[in-house]
């Protein structure tokens, strides 16, 4: 099911699939999220939990059992519940069921709030453990902001800046989608980095952790618009796409891939976060739109 929110400056919708935003649309008519192409990715904003990244042999150890895992975990394909909606809100759930059970032992309550905002919108997660024993998970969110956005640009033309003029590496990925133990390429230099394909064919997905900053815009060289990024809450931050795709993925991350070294057990996890019964975690993002003006 789609839902349609609005506020004086933007149109936006979420589908129950998922429990998505797939489209932020100003009152000019310009699109800010990636429609979704098969040639390319048909993804568009999807959430990722219980996990971020994929599996080492896409399996991983839980209280000594094992159990299997697609990339990113479930909730993406998931069907979510409306639990409450307003004219610039919805919030959608999701619980456990006997499919989720079979990869992931342990009842679970995720909410997720999408809020239109005066300069774009906002993204809160909510996660229960309503189990008797305590719950290990990780989120993040997988945005694609169409870059470029106006015709007649290109992908070249734009930049991420971050809020501090901080250096730092990039960490990598192994062909399987792991994390390399060690593995490190100097990347953010002055907080700024420029966008080329080739960065991405050679690299896959950029990964940073533990930055000073905790805010990136991605804007349009020389004409100033674009998109902000506030991941605050978020102890990583990554961009990926596909080499000659018209769409950059910004994604706050609770978590990650595995490690090539690491135990295999869940809890082990990096950036891992562990409820206990009857407690919950909340995060959010946000994204704001940059005018030409700034």
């Amino acid at each position: 099911m789609r839902i349609t929110l609005s506020n004086p400056t933007f149109q936006a919708a979420v589908e129950t699939r998922g429990g998505e935003l797939v489209s932020l649309v100003n009152r000019a008519g310009l699109q800010y999220i990636w429609e979704g192409d098969p040639a390319f990715w048909s993804g568009q904003n999807p959430i990722l939990f219980p996990i971020v990244g994929s599996l080492r042999d896409g399996q991983v150890d839980i209280n000594g059992q094992t159990f299997r895992m697609d990339r990113h975990g479930f909730a993406r394909r998931s069907e979510f519940t409306l639990a409450d909606q307003g004219a610039d809100f919805a919030v959608l759930e999701l619980r456990e069921s006997p499919e989720t059970l079979a990869r992931y032992p342990f009842p679970f309550l995720l909410r997720v709030r999408h809020q239109l905002l005066e300069d774009g919108f906002a993204t809160a997660f909510t996660v229960e453990n309503p189990g008797g024993e305590p719950l290990p998970f990780c989120i993040g969110a997988h945005t694609a902001i169409r870059c470029p956005l106006r015709e007649g640009e290109r992908f070249e033309d734009y930049a991420l800046s971050f809020e501090r003029c901080e250096d730092a590496d990039t960490l990598l990925l192994t062909p399987e989608g792991l994390l390399h133990a060690g593995g490190r390429e100097p990347m953010l230099r002055d907080g700024v980095i420029a966008l080329e394909y080739g960065k991405f064919q050679r690299l896959d997905t950029l990964i940073f952790e533990n930055l000073a900053s905790g805010r990136v815009e991605l804007r349009c060289r020389g004409e100033g618009h674009g998109v902000s990024l506030d991941f605050q809450q978020f102890p990583m931050v990554a961009f990926w796409t596909k080499p000659g795709a018209p769409f950059l993925c910004m994604e706050p991350w609770h978590g990650c891939a595995a490690c090539t070294g690491e135990s295999g057990r869940f809890q082990d996890k990096p950036h891992v976060i562990l409820l206990e019964p009857g407690e919950k975690k909340e995060l959010g993002y946000q994204f704001h739109v940059l005018t030409d003006n700034g």
